[in-house]
């Protein structure tokens, strides 16, 4: 995640202060990627040695404000209008324990998935409820639209982003057992059928294969 383009974008809107930013930063992303007002100063630090801001005076309260520079804007701009880059995925817990796990002694590698899919759809069931709170805060309109609306995106994408997590764990798990019937004597998966899977946190969908998102629950 950019951090300093975040700021970047924060500070379009007009001078600000460190605290200031952690906290419009946190509200428009729901706190899902929490800052320290250490974080935020050493980034404003770097984003003026860069030249993308410059100290904009100070408020009535004696707080620096920072303000973005012309070349921090072409920044910014530059950033929303390139992709992401994929070809270096940063590294994700999940995908290395499976792998470690393979053919490690004495880890049943199915009790770990069944465990794992158990907390992801507890998640997904926590995404789909704040995704509810966001919504009934835009229709009611009794709080700031726009911060509720990014947020709005922000925890949708953790939705769809656990769903695929449970759907790449249920084909781990049917390709284990394959390769299980396939060579019962290999001593890095345990032969025999599935385990029963773990059941969903009562109301919990369980994730289509389509990817539709589930209902929240009252």
């Amino acid at each position: 995640m950019s951090i300093r383009h975040g700021l970047l974008a924060l500070l379009e809107r007009g001078p600000r202060y460190g605290s200031q930013l952690r906290t419009e930063f946190e509200s428009r992303t729901g706190a899902t990627w929490p800052l320290n007002v250490g974080q935020v100063y050493t980034t404003l630090a770097r984003l003026e040695r860069d030249g993308l801001v410059a100290p904009g005076g100070a408020d009535e309260a004696g707080h620096t404000l920072y303000a973005i520079t012309d070349q921090g804007r072409t920044e910014l701009r530059d950033w929303y209008e390139r992709p992401v880059d994929r070809t270096s995925p940063p590294r994700d817990e999940l995908a290395i324990k499976l792998a470690m796990a393979v053919g490690a002694p004495g880890v049943d590698i199915r009790a770990v998935i069944q465990a794992q899919r158990y907390a992801t759809v507890r998640a997904m069931q926590d995404y789909t409820r704040l995704k509810a709170q966001a919504l009934a805060a835009i229709e009611s309109g009794r709080s700031q639209e726009r911060d509720d609306l990014a947020w709005l995106l922000v925890v949708e994408q953790l939705i769809f982003q656990t769903e695929a997590e449970v759907r790449w764990l249920d084909h781990s798990e049917t390709r284990l057992v394959r390769i299980a019937a396939q060579s019962p004597a290999d001593p890095g998966t345990a032969p025999g059928a599935a385990p029963a899977r773990a059941a969903a946190p009562a109301g919990t969908e369980t994730p289509s294969a389509t990817g539709a998102t589930p209902a929240p629950r009252n």
